[in-house]
């Protein structure tokens, strides 16, 4: 009976009483053959236009399909393909595509879909026959890996880390730290900068834009905290302008500083100070904290003037500038009152007042 040949790597597969005084140089060519497969390397050159390159499978001979590391080269100028005989159906290949030129690579069984490297892709896949195709095994993808642990500090090695819509980075329980949120064909951006001994840290609004303010906003009625001291280099206030007067003026100290009145007052009036429309002043401070706000009243010829103040809808006695309230306004005036509420506890307020006129 004549020899075999193994279907994978057509070794050479002898019967008893067969190639007397052979066997030897045929189980160190089979030897040979089996060495390819688990540590063999060949660079293979696919070079040229569209087209496919066979992988050779030649029985009881080493072949370039038989290694267990095969480098792809040449100069390809359309989309290759590399074809595995329909005979193999088992065997694990470390492929790299190191050919150049912008165009796709894939390696398949014959009649097969095989796995493809992008035109941009130049890199390593490890790839096995899983008896019918080449398939990619995604060893090495972090996307493949449900509980990545880095050895080492990631380096992204100039490239970008991208985000997808809200997702972000989360400690080590799993819970959120930071999210990111996208913003369709964006131009601007944050720009976080460290800095030597002496000098402070930055973040900055950076992007295509020439002037780009920057949004700190807390959640709800929160506020945000700046811990230790604080340098202003410029700063505004927000102004409600009222074009209409009314006796009942709400100041809504979680969205403005000040309110200005265009309208000439046609009464006297009261003020409230509260957080917003839907939130208490009482919610959105915290004992022992302070806010001061403003109110510009438009006066003719008749002395209009502030006689109750409130605090979420409470009467309360201000402490006035100069030791009495006013009896009056003053004509052909902006009269101008501050406030400052003192949150002493609870739904309890101490408020300093004053009005100043201006003519």
């Amino acid at each position: 009976m004549a020899s075999s040949y193994s279907t994978d790597l057509k070794l050479e597969l002898m019967v008893t009483g067969e190639k007397a005084g052979l066997w030897g140089d045929i189980t160190n060519t089979n030897l040979v053959i089996l060495q390819q497969a688990i540590a063999g390397y060949e660079a293979v050159s696919i070079a040229g236009g569209a087209g496919n390159t066979d992988l050779t499978f030649s029985n009881a001979a080493t072949s370039n399909g038989k290694n267990a590391v095969i480098e792809l080269t040449g100069t390809i100028t359309g989309n290759r393909t590399v074809t595995v005989p329909a005979s193999v159906t088992n065997k694990v290949y470390l492929i790299k595509n190191n050919t150049t030129g912008a165009f796709t690579v894939t390696v398949l069984v014959s009649g097969q879909s095989g796995v493809t490297f992008s035109a941009t892709d130049k890199g390593t896949k490890v790839l096995y026959i899983n008896g019918t195709d080449v398939v990619d095994s995604n060893v090495g993808k972090v996307s493949n890996d449900y509980a990545p642990q880095l050895a080492a500090d990631l380096d992204a090695n100039g490239k970008n880390i991208q985000m997808d819509d809200a997702t972000g980075i989360q400690d080590d329980s799993g819970l959120q730290q930071l999210t990111f949120s996208k913003t369709a064909s964006a131009v601007n951006e944050f720009t976080m900068a460290n800095a030597a001994t002496g000098n402070a840290p930055a973040l900055s609004a950076t992007g295509d834009d020439t002037n780009i303010d920057m949004n700190l906003t807390p959640k709800g009625i929160g506020r945000i905290t700046l811990n230790g001291n604080g340098k202003i280099q410029g700063v505004t206030e927000k102004v409600n302008v009222n074009g209409t007067f009314t006796s009942n003026i709400n100041i809504d100290t979680n969205t403005q500083a000040v309110q200005l009145n265009t309208a000439t007052a046609s009464a006297n009036f009261t003020v409230n100070l509260r957080g917003d429309g839907s939130n208490s002043l009482d919610a959105s401070m915290d004992v022992g904290e302070s806010i001061t706000v403003a109110f510009i009243n438009k006066n003719d010829n008749v002395t209009y003037y502030n006689t109750t103040v409130q605090v979420d809808g409470t009467t309360v006695t201000p402490v006035w500038q100069g030791g009495a309230a006013p009896t009056g306004g003053n004509t052909t005036s902006n009269d101008v009152y501050a406030y400052t509420a003192i949150k002493t506890a609870s739904s309890t307020f101490t408020v300093l007042a004053s009005q100043t006129q201006f003519a």
